[in-house]
């Protein structure tokens, strides 16, 4: 079978928690013996080494409003004049649409998966819809009207709500796309509403295979936190931390805080220790007696969190920060409440990582990796009308990000 994956961001060393589920079903549908040709743009100044037989860069370009100077003018004046959301306007660009349409052209595709939202527009420039699949990494609308409102000025209120209304009616009009993946069963019943006689299909998404801990280590920390602290969803789940959970929270207990954005926490609390970038997120969390995951607000599953419970340390979660993510292994616990978090903590402080713990966290993963493999291969297969392929057990050949800083993201340009 033949697969055209047109995707926004391709893959590199600072890929956030999007880029890294795209990768996970580009490398999975090629792991089930499938051809894959993928489509998409390099973040300006990021080395990725790729076959150009199998990935094609359409350019380099700027992802971040913050850093990308002047484009953010342009891309709000593109978003207006094409009536796009300003998030998929981003991503807009003749270059791309001839792209695609000289790959139809010339092969003929089994399979069209349009990844994201924000290259949903290139739909229209695909004749064939009985090929096209899109994935759904959130209910995107539903982010937007929650910054809607948060925001605290008439400017902001005004743009994310436009925002929310441009991606709603993107997200209604999938009834002539032949399948619609989710990643979590909230965001699968919203599209099922819209998919029509098609079908909706929710895929658990697994952590990085090459990272899962096989034996216990020794802890460096306490409790330890990682995230990208630039972001908006991940700054309100940190604040939380600090102002509504840590007053709770043993003094003598050490607290390692990792990722990019929270410089300003260096020598401000006493047993707070910020790290930075750390070189392999994983091993950060596996060197924590306990992991949080303030998580408040957001849409699809998190990363991290899957890597935190492959890591081997205990969790202490929201329930949005484990969205997605179903019958977890017995090293997590949600808490929802500032008292009963803080409490969580303090208990799984007091535990002791043992063998048996760690070996039901990988149980746990290589189940939802076997299910992972099962359901693509039926969805790619349109429920067994092919043969299916054989699935080998060996993990996917995801082994370059093992060292690196992944960022978890909310697509909130506003805040970037």
């Amino acid at each position: 079978m033949k697969v055209l994956f047109l995707t926004t961001i391709l893959l590199s060393k600072n890929c956030n928690g999007g880029e890294v589920a795209s990768q996970w079903f580009i490398d999975a549908i090629r792991h089930l013996g499938h051809q894959v040709t993928v489509v998409g743009y390099l973040r300006k100044g990021d080395v990725f080494k790729h076959n150009p037989q199998e990935v094609l860069v359409v350019d380099e370009r700027y992802t971040e409003t913050r850093k990308s100077k002047f484009h953010a003018m342009l891309w709000m004046g593109f978003s207006f004049l094409k009536n796009l959301p300003y998030s998929a306007a981003k991503y807009y660009s003749a270059a791309y649409i001839d792209l695609v349409k000289n790959l139809l052209n010339k092969e003929d595709y089994d399979q069209i998966i349009i990844d994201h939202a924000q290259i949903g527009w290139i739909e229209k420039f695909i004749k064939d819809k009985s090929k096209l699949v899109t994935i759904a990494h959130n209910i995107e609308h539903e982010i937007y009207e929650d910054n809607f409102k948060k925001a605290k000025n008439l400017i902001s209120k005004f743009i994310y709500q436009r925002e929310a209304n441009l991606i709603r009616a993107q997200e209604e009009s999938f009834s002539e796309i032949q399948q619609v993946w989710t990643l979590t069963e909230h965001d699968n019943k919203y599209f099922s509403q819209f998919s029509g006689a098609n079908t909706t299909k929710t895929f658990g998404i697994v952590p990085n295979a090459i990272n899962v801990k096989e034996k216990t280590v020794n802890k460096s920390c306490d409790i330890g936190l990682l995230g990208s602290w630039s972001w908006q969803a991940n700054i309100e789940a940190l604040e939380w931390f600090l102002e509504a959970v840590y007053p709770h929270l043993p003094t003598n207990l050490s607290i390692h805080i990792a990722g990019k954005g929270a410089d300003w926490l260096d020598g401000k609390y006493p047993n707070i220790i910020y790290c930075g970038v750390v070189p392999d997120a994983q091993e950060f969390m596996s060197h924590s007696r306990v992991v949080a995951i303030p998580t408040l607000s957001g849409g699809g599953i998190q990363i991290k969190t899957l890597d935190a419970i492959t890591s081997g340390s205990f969790i202490v979660a929201t329930t949005v920060g484990l969205r997605g993510i179903s019958h977890p292994p017995s090293t997590v616990k949600i808490a929802d409440n500032p008292e009963e978090f803080a409490s969580s903590l303090v208990s799984a402080v007091t535990l002791s990582s043992t063998q048996k713990s760690l070996d039901e966290a990988n149980n746990w993963y290589q189940q939802r990796q076997d299910k992972f493999h099962n359901d693509l291969a039926n969805a790619l297969n349109k429920e067994g009308k092919n043969p299916k392929p054989k699935i080998s057990p060996q993990p996917l050949p995801f082994a370059y990000l093992a060292s690196k800083p992944r960022r978890l993201t909310s697509p909130t340009w506003l805040n970037k």
